[in-house]
């Protein structure tokens, strides 16, 4: 199994040319099956994560959210991206802090977005969202460690009126503050990818897919985005077959919907081939 230092190195050279899909597994099964898949790195989901505990998505706190993210890590054979959230805190020094901690779990790569979760005011003004980008720079900087750092900005995800001229602004201020790679979640359109894409040259840009938007991995990459990540879709995808199936056994007594289960010989014996698997590497 690689060391962490071989996974930063692994995954640093991925956003240096070409692109890649980085599925977000939410629990360590999950993310030993997508790693069987071939995929060359994993990041983690905060929605995923939360919806495993019980809880809504943002409302983890730091401690779980650093054992869970520790957890993947520990887990992968691949780099781990962490999704971060807002770092756990609204100043840069409490940024610093919690960015601190989260490279301690080896990660090779984690995000910190802009938005501050107060209602009528939900991204972080300018100047103190770039403040936390740099403060988290410095604070990866002084680990000694090459941790990609991820800067979000969440301007579609707030219905800012302006979504892409506003996230592309956040953008640039955080490439110049010292962000590795870009990421907008919610950009779909072709022009506005596009445009994001060049404009954050040469630095890379993450693309969140959630569901069937009319673009595959081939038409991202034609657009010269370099990462594309899937976010909590693969545990809504989860959870979409296991509600439908508790419904069904609820409402009507039936249990046709578990006729769509995987069966238990495949899973588990995945399970079983790939305990054998980590045992010898």
């Amino acid at each position: 199994m690689p060391n962490t230092t071989e996974k930063r190195r692994t995954f640093r050279a991925l956003h240096e040319g070409g692109c890649f899909v980085i599925p977000n597994p939410f629990d360590v099964g999950s993310a030993r099956y997508l790693q069987s898949l071939g995929f060359k790195a994993l990041a983690t989901t905060s929605a995923g994560a939360a919806w495993a505990l019980g809880l809504a998505d943002d409302t983890v706190g730091r401690d779980a959210m650093l054992a869970h993210i520790r957890a993947l890590a520990e887990a992968s054979d691949l780099p781990m991206n962490a999704d971060f959230g807002n770092g756990f805190a609204d100043d840069p020094a409490g940024v610093a802090e919690s960015v601190r901690l989260c490279v301690e779990t080896g990660v090779a790569g984690l995000s910190i977005e802009d938005m501050s979760g107060r209602p009528g005011k939900p991204l972080y003004d300018i100047e103190l969202a770039v403040a936390r980008v740099a403060a988290a720079r410095a604070a990866i900087d002084a680990t000694g460690d090459d941790v990609v750092l991820v800067a979000r900005s969440e301007a579609y995800r707030v219905g800012h009126p302006e979504s892409a001229v506003e996230a592309m602004k956040r953008l640039e201020r955080f490439a110049e503050a010292g962000a590795d790679c870009l990421y907008a979640p919610g950009v779909h359109a072709r022009e506005e990818i596009a445009a994001l894409v060049k404009a954050m040259a040469p630095k890379p840009v993450n693309v969140l897919i959630g569901g069937p938007v009319g673009l595959s991995v081939a038409d991202l990459a034609d657009l010269g985005v370099r990462r594309v990540s899937v976010g909590g879709a693969l545990a809504r995808a989860a959870w979409g077959g296991f509600m439908r199936a508790a419904r069904e056994i609820a409402e009507t007594g039936t249990f046709e919907a578990l006729g769509h289960a995987v069966s238990f010989a495949d899973l588990d014996g995945f399970f079983v081939d790939d305990a054998k698997r980590r045992a010898v590497s």
